[in-house]
């Protein structure tokens, strides 16, 4: 008797293996039931999800842990103090100075980064000689590693450097360019040798992408040149101005790297930048004052990046809507 009800036990009860087939087949008949829109977006989530949780664990979670460093006194004192420690960094004298050469140096840079690419890429629109060895010079710039254009740098800035040698040649007294006032000009050279190849590039294809027609009808009523660029390429072009602006700044903020290998930690007083301030601090360390300078210095370039935002979508909704 007990090995009959043994046997119908077996019988009702399928199995591990019987069971996990019919419970696939259960949840794929209630998937190809339902709604294509939470399928689709079940789908999103799953290819998201990677991306997303690495983005959260390396990016936004190590900003919201600096974020909490710079409003309250310290590691070992979790107390709340508010503005306090943003108010201090403004009043110290090293912040006030990286931050006034820092916004020296974008306020240059990045509008001479945008405007020369820019021109770069008209003037390979000609029909003009040389243009593969005009192309490469300034293409070259990305192939080559920091620490061998930084070595370019200091043979040619060197007070017994190149240019100086140069320059005695003609009576000119030699000048220790990377300790004197005009050493701001040199880290804009150097930057703008490094990054308008890549920019030029982009300008470049984004003048492909101009409508030819367009072109061509302001060629048959009589367009001059200005007018075709300010009223056709320059609207058309808006969307890739904004994206290199935006390149242009973000690399601005990064030119601490050349700056480092050409000058140590204590620079020129018109080198010293934020991420020398930060770094310097980080070396006390001080986590306070360098997760407030850090937080506001996220906060400028959120503000203006929104700006940049703000701007091409007044000036190419047209074109784009």
């Amino acid at each position: 008797m007990k090995t009959v009800n043994r046997l119908q036990k077996k019988k009702q009860d399928p199995g591990p293996s019987r069971r996990t087939v019919r419970g696939v087949r259960d949840v794929g008949r209630l998937w190809a039931g339902g709604n294509a829109q939470v399928k689709d977006l079940l789908c999103s989530i799953g290819f998201l999800g990677p991306s997303v949780t690495g983005v959260a664990l390396f990016f936004i979670a190590p900003f919201l842990v600096v974020v909490y460093y710079s409003v309250i006194r310290s590691p070992l004192n979790p107390e709340f103090v508010g503005l306090d420690n943003f108010i201090a960094v403004l009043k110290n004298s090293s912040f006030q100075t990286a931050a006034k050469n820092t916004a020296m140096f974008s306020v240059i840079a990045v509008p001479l980064a945008v405007v020369l690419s820019l021109a770069l890429a008209l003037l390979l629109e000609c029909r003009i000689p040389c243009k593969s060895l005009f192309r490469t010079f300034f293409l070259s710039p990305m192939m080559v590693p920091v620490a061998s254009v930084v070595l370019i740098w200091q043979v040619v800035f060197h007070y017994r450097g190149t240019l100086n040698v140069t320059l005695a040649h003609f009576g000119v007294d030699p000048v220790d360019w990377l300790n004197s006032p005009y050493c701001l000009l040199v880290i804009v050279a150097l930057f703008l040798w490094k990054n308008l190849g890549y920019n030029m590039i982009l300008f470049m294809a984004a003048l492909n992408n101009i409508p030819k027609e367009l072109l061509e009808v302001a060629d048959v009523e009589g367009a001059s040149a200005a007018h075709k660029f300010f009223n056709i390429k320059l609207r058309y072009l808006s969307p890739t101005v904004l994206f290199v602006a935006i390149l242009s700044i973000i690399n601005s903020f990064k030119v601490f790297r050349e700056i480092f290998l050409l000058t140590g930690n204590y620079p020129y007083t018109g080198l010293y930048m934020m991420q020398h301030f930060m770094n310097n601090v980080f070396e006390q360390p001080d986590y306070q004052k360098m997760a407030s300078a850090a937080v506001l210095l996220a906060a400028v370039m959120v503000a203006l990046i929104a700006l940049l935002f703000k701007a091409e979508d007044i000036f190419g909704k047209d074109v784009e809507g």
